[in-house]
């Protein structure tokens, strides 16, 4: 009955909407040749015409692949706003900025990213990759990966990303880009690029380099109460505690690059791919916390100035990897090899410093946070296939993989009187920072001084299949892995400590030809998701857990999950497609905090948390897409595109049922292209809303929501080598606000006994951009 009333629901909405999308040229007349079709010429990237579509692909597995195309016309920045433009993808991110995509709504750690099919590492604890470091500009295609394949590793519980970046067998020549963008402070930032491919020796060379200017100015508000009005109807006029004023801007430059060599030689290929993105980024916030709903006088008490905060965030990544792959065909099959290499290198200075002016004399305190985070991993991926007939054939392998990740994060505090401060402090031409008179050296905090090192080896078999009506694939997939940790700020008896664990991972797909245009989609596949690295050291972090502590567990396991999905797919006309998708994943040993029933270190009712395997989760949902042009009403040039997501989910805690933390309900985007041949120009939009979610642990609950994103682009084409855009996004000042429930232990929050309960709003202005291209 449910799934009923989401597809009519679906179906209703599908006829009205759309999602936007770019078209590839047709291939010009002397492109070169290639073994598996024509090299795209640099014009033909450049200069975009007519109407695109997502790509229906032949693989067995469920897969939705979307080409640059498909993007770029609305210019977006990152590998993270492409992907708000294709089904099931949310963020929970600050307003105008896409890191962490969260698949079907669940958190990152349960989605695997790949670049080029190959994993990478990345700062977050919980294994996830910030895509917002990737440039859209690198990009030759993206692949949503709706369920996993016995070839891939299994750490796809929600689904795989994989970014595929552009090769020298891509492109055909060269183009530059250039441009600016405006935000709503004023600001402009740069935009430049460079690709090029062509010919060199015996293979072709692809060069892509990226300079990107990023800026994101953002105004909070917080409103804080002592009680919320689930308990007191009035809490507004009789429990307001304080009010929070911040501004937020991150501001920064990313810079990219990237190079493939290929030799494609008959029955030997070769392939050398690399990247590198570095980060310089800046994140500066200042606060001014009140006992007033809305003054802004100087410090109490004969103002209404609580506290003066100013922090800032000096942030350096380096990331980039490395990967060859040689194959060769003989007479017993076809063998391929892979070895690759990837580095994620994070160094973060943080400093927060706070006058407090509600105290019988001002007071300063100052803190210094230095974190260092260097992930690096070698992979070693060894295939065989071998045909059974015209229509088999076998594939078998096996895969080595060892992950190295250290962790160094110190901190120091100063904290002395000022109470010169109080009747001559002004807060709009004063700094914080001023008054500071440096730092001692910084001293490694609880669980701060770590590493981990993480051997897996994994064998795969496989059977694949293809007939006229029939695409197939069915496999077994076996991943062991070892795992040592050492944390020096641990006990001396737990300070070192081993893991492992082994599990068998079955997968299937099929794709059904049913005539007409119409194809079945199926597959049934286990997967898992590995334990997030702050949960494994040994450390004991004191009031972690509201005023409780936190004892990690290296002796954890992974979380697995059983996924099934069943899709239908119908051709409409000659590229069109409309898509919905049905999923529903079984979700076993799930990671929970669970009471020791020590006595933390807080005292009297707080205790010493542990996370442990004891939960299990359902997530399901239904997944719809078109994409068309109105030809059949003799609107030829005008594309119409959209895709909505309803998610659902259900876990037991110690609370009862909730959703997987901060899955949102929904997710939907749709637009439309007008393109006008004659003239050499095009117009469109796209509209995406993401629904509300809501996410619980110990001590806090926070609901979400956002408000709706609207972007509009103009281009005008000029001749075959050059096109210009302009671009407006986040047109309707987008917000997020947070409701949040805090609590100082457990036992308050099963009785409703609030400690604080905060309203948080968001909000950002509108960014113009101006970007040309031009083919040489």
């Amino acid at each position: 009955m449910v799934a009923n009333k989401w597809l009519m629901l679906g179906c209703a909405s599908l006829a009205l909407v759309s999602t936007p999308a770019g078209a590839q040229a047709p291939a010009a007349a002397d492109e070169v040749a290639r073994t598996d079709g024509p090299i795209t010429q640099a014009a033909d990237i450049v200069v975009i015409a007519g109407i695109g579509y997502r790509d229906r692909t032949d693989t067995p597995e469920p897969v939705l692949k979307y080409g640059t195309d498909y993007f770029q016309r609305f210019e977006p920045l990152t590998a993270g706003d492409a992907l708000k433009r294709v089904p099931s993808v949310t963020f929970l991110s600050d307003v105008i900025e896409s890191d962490a995509p969260r698949l079907r709504g669940l958190p990152p750690g349960y989605t695997q990213i790949l670049i080029n099919g190959e994993r990478v590492p990345g700062s977050a604890a919980d294994r996830s990759f910030f895509l917002d470091r990737i440039p859209a500009e690198l990009i030759s295609s993206v692949e949503i990966v709706r369920s996993s394949s016995a070839r891939r590793t299994g750490d796809a519980v929600a689904g795989t990303l994989n970014i595929n970046l552009r090769d020298g067998y891509e492109l055909n020549g060269g183009y530059i880009r250039a441009g600016a963008l405006h935000y709503d402070d004023k600001e402009i930032e740069p935009s430049l690029g460079l690709v090029w491919g062509g010919q060199v020796g015996p293979g072709r060379l692809l060069l892509g380099a990226n300079l990107q200017g990023r800026h994101n100015p953002k105004q909070k508000k917080s409103l804080r109460y002592g009680d919320s009005p689930e308990n007191n109807p009035d809490y507004a006029a009789d429990d307001f505690d304080n009010r929070e004023d911040q501004s937020d801007t991150r501001d920064g430059k990313d810079y990219s690059f990237n190079g493939t060599y290929q030799i494609d030689a008959g029955d030997t290929n070769f392939k050398l791919n690399g990247f590198y993105v570095k980060t310089d980024r800046t994140e500066t916030e200042r606060s001014f916390e009140y006992d007033d709903p809305s003054a802004i006088t100087g410090p109490v008490p004969t103002g209404n100035l609580l506290s003066d905060n100013a922090n800032v965030a000096k942030i350096d990544q380096e990331n980039y990897s490395i990967d060859g792959k040689l194959s060769q065909k003989w007479s017993l099959g076809e063998t391929s090899v892979r070895v690759s290499f990837a580095k994620f290198d994070e160094n973060r200075d943080e400093t927060e410093y706070e006058v407090d002016f509600d105290r019988a004399t001002p007071r300063l305190t100052a803190d210094l946070t230095q974190s260092a985070i260097v992930d690096k991993e070698v992979s070693v991926k060894l295939e065989h296939a071998v045909p059974l007939g015209e229509a088999i054939k076998f594939i078998i392998g096996g895969f080595t993989q060892n992950k190295d990740r250290e962790t160094t994060i110190g901190t120091i505090r100063n904290r002395f009187n000022v109470a010169s401060v109080r009747n001559n402090w002004d807060q709009f031409n004063q700094n914080p920072t001023t008054l500071n008179t440096g730092f001692a050296p910084v001293e490694p905090i609880a669980g701060g001084l770590n590493t981990i090192e993480e051997d897996r080896r994994d064998v795969f078999a496989l059977f694949e299949g293809k007939s006229a009506v029939l695409n197939w694939e069915v496999g077994l997939r076996y991943e062991s892995t070892d795992l040592t940790i050492t944390d020096e700020t641990a006990a001396a008896a737990l300070r070192v400590q081993s893991n492992d664990y082994a599990k068998l991972l079955p997968s299937a797909s099929v794709k059904i030809d049913v005539g007409g245009g119409n194809r079945i989609i199926a597959s049934a596949a286990r997967t898992n998701r590995r334990p997030e690295f702050n949960y494994l050291s040994p450390a004991t972090l004191e009031e972690e857990v509201g005023d409780s502590d936190l004892l990690g567990n290296p002796q954890l396991d992974p979380e697995t999950a059983w996924g099934f999905d069943v899709g239908y797919e119908h051709r409409l006309g000659s590229r069109g497609i409309f898509g919905v998708n049905f999923f529903y994943r079984d979700v076993k040993d799930l990671i929970e905090l669970t009471n020791t029933g020590v006595e933390g270190s807080a005292g009297e009712g707080t205790f010493v948390y542990q996370p442990m395997n004891v939960g299990n989760g359902k997530v399901w949902g239904v997944e719809f897409d078109l994409s068309s042009d109105l030809a059949f009403i003799g609107l030829p040039n005008t594309g119409i595109f959209g895709n909505l997501s309803l998610l659902d989910s259900e876990i037991s805690d110690f609370a009862g049922k909730r959703r997987f933390n901060d899955q949102s309900k929904y997710v939907y985007n749709f637009g439309f292209i007008q393109d006008f041949p004659q003239a050499g120009a095009a117009f469109g939009a796209t509209y995406r809303k993401q629904g509300s979610a809501y996410g619980r642990v110990i001590a806090e609950e926070v609901t979400t929501t956002y408000g709706a994103d609207l972007e509009i682009f103009v281009e005008k084409r000029i001749g075959k080598t050059f096109t210009i855009r302009a671009v407006g996004s986040n047109l309707l000042n987008g917000a997020k606000r947070e409701t949040f429930n805090k609590f100082d232990n457990l036992a308050d929050q099963i009785d409703r006994d609030f400690d604080e309960y905060e309203l948080e709003s968001e909000k950002a202005g509108p960014v113009f951009q101006i970007m040309a291209r031009y083919a040489f």
